[in-house]
């Protein structure tokens, strides 16, 4: 039985055919030649609301020929009262698979392992894997292959998306480079979690080299991560279950913000994205977003195919 509950424990060629199946569902949107889902109910348990994540997952369920089943926080809560591993069990004994978005990676992982049945990490703390495969996809149907190419994190780069952005960069083989202050950074530790890599520290960025020809880099110099990037991305600086959080992030992250002057280091035709929603004039400004919207639109729709093949390679 396949699960996606981490892109640290998903196979590069898993990964591979994902991309290569979700170029494929776009394409072929409206005339599939299967449904996958044929009599299948799929729950989508989200203790963290949505807009695209939900939505895309709905859609995809129906698509492919299943039922979704949408249980939010009011309707069932994953760790509240009774034990997770019960409500999986239960669960597990009536739909066909489960789509989940909450806070702790263990409760996802816990579910997966009681409920025996197909489980998809719709966003928890520690990760967002469809995010980033969408993400790659998404460069790919553009600019071609990723491997070999850099991509720039701009902001809190010590959040979920990044985190699964590491993962990505020592299994696909392109270079990584998170521009974050050293509080915001990846600690080494999760660094080390994505493979055997070569480490060395110089000018105050630390530099991480794994096997597969992947590269991590963690650095403060905004400028010096943008020049000669072929993509730039950006995430929300305060991330949900960190409003308490809100003004200190602000300041911290202030300076650290993907606009037009900082574009024109990247490589010419570089793209912008942003997983959204994003918040104009603090991580992006408000003219390179307009400049940049139909890749980041096109990024979000994008979760739609992506997902279809993910759930399409649980199942099948």
């Amino acid at each position: 039985m396949k699960h996606l509950l981490s892109l640290e424990t998903m196979s590069r060629e898993d990964m591979e055919l994902v991309l290569r199946d979700a170029a494929v569902f776009k394409k072929t949107r409206g005339k599939h030649a299967t449904q996958p889902l044929a009599g299948q109910t799929w729950a989508l348990i989200f203790s963290k609301s949505s807009t695209r994540t939900r939505v895309s997952f709905e859609v995809g369920i129906r698509e492919l020929g299943g039922n979704a089943l949408f249980l939010n926080a009011n309707d069932i809560q994953l760790g509240r009262g009774e034990p997770i591993k019960d409500t999986a069990r239960v669960l597990g004994r009536m739909i066909h698979g489960a789509v989940i978005r909450t806070f702790a990676q263990s409760d996802v992982e816990e579910f997966a392992k009681y409920s025996k049945i197909p489980t998809v990490n719709a966003l928890t703390d520690d990760e967002h894997p469809c995010q980033i495969l969408t993400d790659i996809f998404t460069y790919q149907e553009k600019k071609g292959s990723i491997a070999g190419k850099v991509v720039t994190f701009v902001g809190d780069g010590a959040c979920n998306v990044p985190a699964s952005w590491v993962f990505a960069a020592a299994k696909l083989g392109f270079e990584l480079r998170i521009a974050a202050p050293k509080a915001y950074q990846p600690t080494d530790a999760l660094i080390a979690r994505a493979g055997s890599a070569h480490f060395h520290e110089a000018g105050g960025n630390r530099y991480f080299t794994f096997v597969g020809g992947g590269k991590v880099v963690c650095m403060e110099d905004l400028k010096a991560a943008l020049t000669g990037s072929d993509l730039l991305y950006t995430d929300v600086w305060v991330s949900m279950g960190k409003e308490a959080e809100s003004a200190q992030r602000l300041k911290d992250l202030a300076g650290y913000q993907i606009n037009a002057e900082l574009v024109k280091v990247a490589n010419p035709g570089a793209l912008v994205m942003h997983c959204l929603p994003a918040y104009r004039g603090k991580e992006i400004d408000e003219a390179t977003l307009e400049a940049h919207a139909d890749t980041i639109f096109e990024q979000a729709e994008n979760r739609l195919h992506t997902q279809k093949a993910i759930m399409n390679w649980m199942v099948v």
